[in-house]
């Protein structure tokens, strides 16, 4: 098979594709033929030498990657025979492995891809949108919300855009660039602003002509949280579950007191009903279209410029590796 490893902490241009030998699944796993594998600005962090929320950074040589999905083409011992040729879809945790041709993983991670998703759909929704939905689930946007998404083009924050307009709220979704607005607005935002231009939260006023933000979903932190939580009027809600602006890891976003919520971790588990029920609503969703991934595809030997362009937000919705 073919795979991308990484030998030495540092810029993408370390990413090296290779052939490396055929994993085997040991008693409890199964092997995947991967058609799709989730990029995350968290393998960007590990590969550059942050360990962002890992106790570690990985032990090198590794080969990045925690999402994936694709066609189960062997088993190990005491996996029932019904897995074999199945289209499924799996977080991998924290063991890497997903850029390569095959992946190994527990039995117990697997889920079947539903009709009529398609791999790269699935693998954008087993990660970002069990996180979408459980950030969401903590501040359930209803009618009478005015919700603020910064970054809304980005994979997560396409689904919160979609999300919160399926629930009736006045969604403002900010995005970097004319291009990106204009998907932002496709997926249902009734404002969306170019938050690299300087009056971007002035625009934003007059478009809510009076009515205040009571939420904010922030998962970029930096300034452009500041000004979005400046938008909140009494009582509202800032929810920070990243802060990509400040690198992963980093700190802890723009967070006022008695206002900001951290919410990735526990009490995202808590509220969403743990990962695996996160995971299975994220496809549910999108199997009914109320939830559609956008997706951005690399092939799997150009994993190096899709970390470059990820880095630079040159990329829209989910990143995604094909082999």
């Amino acid at each position: 098979m073919h795979a991308v490893r990484l030998y030495a902490f540092g810029p993408a241009e370390n990413l090296t594709y290779e052939e490396a030998a055929d994993p085997v699944p040991g008693p409890g796993q199964v092997r995947i033929a991967v058609r799709a594998a989730g990029v995350h600005l968290l393998d960007a962090a590990l590969r550059a030498g942050h360990r962002g929320p890992l106790p570690e950074p990985p032990a090198l040589p590794t080969v990045p990657g925690r999402e994936v999905a694709g066609v189960v083409d062997a088993l190990g011992e005491g996996v029932a025979k019904a897995w074999l040729g199945r289209r499924v879809v799996a977080h991998l945790g924290l063991a890497p492995g997903g850029y390569a041709d095959l992946a190994v993983t527990e039995a117990e991670r697997l889920h079947t891809i539903p009709e009529p998703l398609d791999f790269a759909a699935a693998v954008a929704m087993i990660g970002t949108g069990r996180t979408a939905l459980g950030v969401a689930g903590c501040a359930e946007p209803g009618p009478d919300d005015v919700v603020v998404v910064p970054a809304a083009a980005g994979g997560i924050g396409t689904l919160l855009v979609q999300y919160a307009a399926a629930a009736g709220a006045l969604v403002v979704g900010l995005a970097g660039g004319s291009a990106k607005t204009e998907r932002v607005r496709g997926n249902g935002a009734d404002l969306a602003v170019d938050y690299t231009a300087p009056d971007w939260a002035a625009e934003v006023r007059a478009g809510l002509a009076g009515r205040a933000a009571t939420i904010v979903y922030d998962g970029v932190g930096g300034t452009v949280a500041r000004d979005a939580v400046a938008l909140l009027g009494p009582g509202g809600r800032h929810l920070v579950f990243g802060w990509s602006a400040e690198g992963i890891g980093e700190g802890s976003g723009y967070a006022v007191e008695g206002v900001s919520e951290r919410v990735l971790g526990p009490e995202l588990l808590r509220r969403g009903g743990g990962l695996r029920a996160l995971e299975e609503r994220a496809l549910a969703q999108a199997a009914r279209g109320r939830l559609r991934p956008a997706v951005t595809r690399f092939p799997l030997a150009e994993a190096a410029a899709a970390h470059r362009s990820l880095e630079d937000r040159g990329t829209v919705g989910k990143v995604v590796l094909e082999p």
